[in-house]
């Protein structure tokens, strides 16, 4: 059994949160002062507020895609796999790496920054016919789809069919579910200038959501700016409304209406990483229960940020307020959490996570936009500026930053060639095949795992003492 001689930081995800975290303890940590490993079955970070403009094809899939290699200084180990149990008595982490094997890393301070997984609901068919948005290859797989649905619709001679093929719906009325329907709409309405044989009557979106506003915190007077925008597109937005049934060629709605389509986007919400519920803490609304200074209380040097933990927003001063799930909070927890960690690890004091919102941007593609930056409400070509300024400034690499702006300019050049690459040519893919939520373990099995590998001498030993931060 290995000695070590140095403290273990131990990051679980490449979200916002996590490579904020580990960039903060790279610059802030003296050399040989800790060892930093990273958990994730990606090498990249990856910009998901411009995933829409990927599946749209206003921008490829690398450019938001930003390499942990090439970023990072190579003083943090990465670890390629997925953390699926946590055992904090023992202070073990269970992972399964790419390769499929079982993994127990110890650690002696835990940041869990394992993001979040889509909501979904008990509604039949679901998993099994809607795509979800919220992978890379999930955005590029749905370019193909929408770009294919024009090629069958084309190649048909039925009109039932050609109509339910050019019939596109989209569950959930945020900022990810506008901001796709109005991107995808974009799409096919300038692909369709191509199809000679379709009649552009024929194609028909429709955003639907269970709440009585859209993107309600943007206010009522851009909420009603961005309906109006998406309804002068030709968009039908129905509020109050969700999906009661999918089949392969039919959404029920819960108002009766059934729509004869063969593509259903889901993204009405998200859901904490089923890894908060391998161990036994308190939750908020399904998020880990964290202080101000967002340490998990009664489990020793363990922190929790990010769309998995239910932090404190002290710049409210309501009691009870959460930071929402959004990038902007993610990467400055991530920050805060890193300088805690460090203060634990030289036992000096914690300190608690305070930041307000810096605003809203919310791009639909085009010359159009709402945003409301510093509380300064816009629309149009300002707030399209305010919406892309944001974006390109928050990519952390000269490349990827390039990248992006090429592409934008390229794309309001040139336009779309409209070409699919063939993900569709095997077994489709949908929610089921992109987030595997049922890979985690329950706490027994965690603690079952840890144990098994501790008598088998497959844990490497780690520093004595008790670290600080989780009481």
């Amino acid at each position: 059994m290995n000695t070590v001689t140095r403290p273990r930081i131990l990051v679980i995800g490449a979200g916002f949160a996590g490579v904020e975290c580990v960039r903060r303890l790279e610059r802030e940590l003296a050399p040989g002062e800790a060892d930093v490993a990273l958990v994730t079955p990606f090498s990249y970070q990856l910009y998901l507020p411009l995933l829409p403009q990927v599946a749209s094809g206003v921008l490829t899939p690398q450019s938001i895609a930003v390499s942990l290699r090439r970023s990072r200084k190579y003083r943090t180990r990465i670890i390629p796999g997925g953390a699926i149990g946590v055992d904090p008595e023992a202070k073990v982490c269970v992972i399964r790496t790419i390769t499929d094997d079982i993994v127990n890393e110890p650690y002696d301070y835990l940041v869990l920054a394992p993001g979040s997984v889509t909501r979904t609901f008990d509604i039949p068919g679901l998993t099994e016919h809607a795509f979800g948005m919220k992978t890379l290859a999930e955005a590029a797989y749905i370019r193909d789809h929408v770009i294919s649905q024009l090629d069958l619709a084309d190649a048909s001679d039925d009109p039932a069919e050609r109509a339910a093929r050019l019939q596109f719906v989209v569950v959930g009325g945020g900022y990810a579910g506008t901001e796709t329907a109005a991107c995808l709409q974009r799409l096919t309405h300038a692909a369709i200038q191509r199809y000679p044989r379709l009649d552009p009557s024929l194609i028909k979106w429709h955003l639907l959501d269970i709440a009585p506003k859209l993107m309600p915190e943007l206010g009522d007077r851009l909420g009603k700016q961005a309906m109006k925008i998406l309804r002068n597109r030709g968009i039908d937005v129905s509020l109050g409304v969700s999906v009661a049934k999918v089949t392969e060629d039919e959404i029920t709605l819960t108002d009766g209406r059934v729509l004869p389509s063969h593509t259903l986007i889901w993204t009405a919400g998200v859901a904490a990483s089923p890894l908060v519920g391998t161990f036994d803490a308190e939750t908020v609304r399904g998020r880990l229960a964290v202080t101000p200074e967002m340490t998990v209380p009664g489990h020793d040097g363990m922190f929790a940020l990010g769309d998995a933990a239910a932090v404190p927003d002290l710049a409210k001063h309501e009691e009870g307020a959460i930071c929402p799930p959004t990038a902007q909070h993610a990467m400055r927890q991530g920050k805060v959490v890193a300088d805690n960690v460090i203060a634990a690890l030289r036992g000096q004091p914690l300190k608690p996570y305070v930041h307000k919102d810096l605003g809203l941007v919310v791009d639909l593609g085009g010359k159009d936009a709402v945003s409301r930056p510093l509380g300064i409400e816009l629309h149009g070509i300002l707030a399209q500026l305010a919406a892309r300024g944001y974006h390109w400034s928050a990519l952390r690499t000269n490349v990827a930053k390039a990248r992006v702006l090429v592409n934008w300019i390229l794309n309001a050049i040139a336009g779309d060639d409209f070409v699919r690459t063939g993900f569709q040519a095997r077994k489709p893919a949908k929610l089921k095949d992109f987030e595997y939520t049922d890979s985690y373990l329950t706490p027994q099995q965690a603690r079952g795992e840890v144990e098994r590998a501790e008598a088998e001498g497959r844990i490497e030993g780690r520093v004595e003492g008790k670290a600080v931060g989780g009481s």
